[in-house]
């Protein structure tokens, strides 16, 4: 019974974060989905090509369940999931990551959460695990990628929120006048001498 309830609960949050990450490339420009929006050309694009690996990768591999999606060698691996060439569509990287969906939805399904599971690009003595630790390894994975979207896309348009049904009209002068307040505490908090340039 507490299996049942574990597996739904934790499937459900997955399949929340699913949702919200392909929510934040909604009405973007194709340069706005695949451009650079950190340092390390962290992009949203990205992010879901990402995510979309990281599950075809521990639904189907570590399990023998191997995804119907060609994918290079874990091996191989030369962050080339983070990005999107110019030659992938953004129709093309949604589609990968919803056919894994229903690749990752199948393999939760069928396997109990004790079902043994194999990681080879885990170090030893930690590559044996079972369905119920990938699952919450795959949930931080995905929430964590989400988080990124959530400020990437913030800093983009200023459009917050997990779900589009919640989103709310952007008050610009709210936030600014919200903003001006965390600055000045923390430059009262903070000696003069580290304060940036204004």
């Amino acid at each position: 019974m507490i299996d049942d309830f574990a597996k739904d609960n934790l499937h459900g949050r997955l399949r929340r974060d699913r949702k919200a990450l392909l929510w934040k490339l909604d009405g973007l420009s194709e340069y706005d989905a695949r451009r650079p929006l950190t340092a390390t050309g962290t992009n949203l694009l990205g992010l879901v090509k990402h995510v979309a690996t990281v599950e075809a990768r521990y639904f189907g591999e570590v399990f023998d369940r191997p995804s119907p999606e060609p994918l290079p060698r874990w091996q191989d691996s030369d962050g080339s999931d983070l990005w999107a060439t110019e030659d992938e569509t953004r129709d093309q990287i949604i589609g990968f990551y919803l056919r894994t969906w229903e690749h990752s939805d199948a393999t939760i399904k069928e396997l109990p959460l004790d079902a043994p599971g194999h990681v080879p690009w885990w170090p030893d003595p930690r590559p044996n695990t079972n369905l119920f630790a990938i699952m919450v390894h795959v949930l931080g994975e995905s929430n964590r990628h989400t988080g990124h979207a959530d400020i990437l896309r913030e800093g983009l348009d200023g459009r917050t929120g997990v779900r589009a049904e919640h989103e709310k009209q952007i008050d610009r002068q709210a936030r600014t006048a919200h903003w001006a307040k965390i600055e000045q505490a923390a430059r009262s908090a903070a000696p003069t001498k580290a304060w940036p340039a204004a």
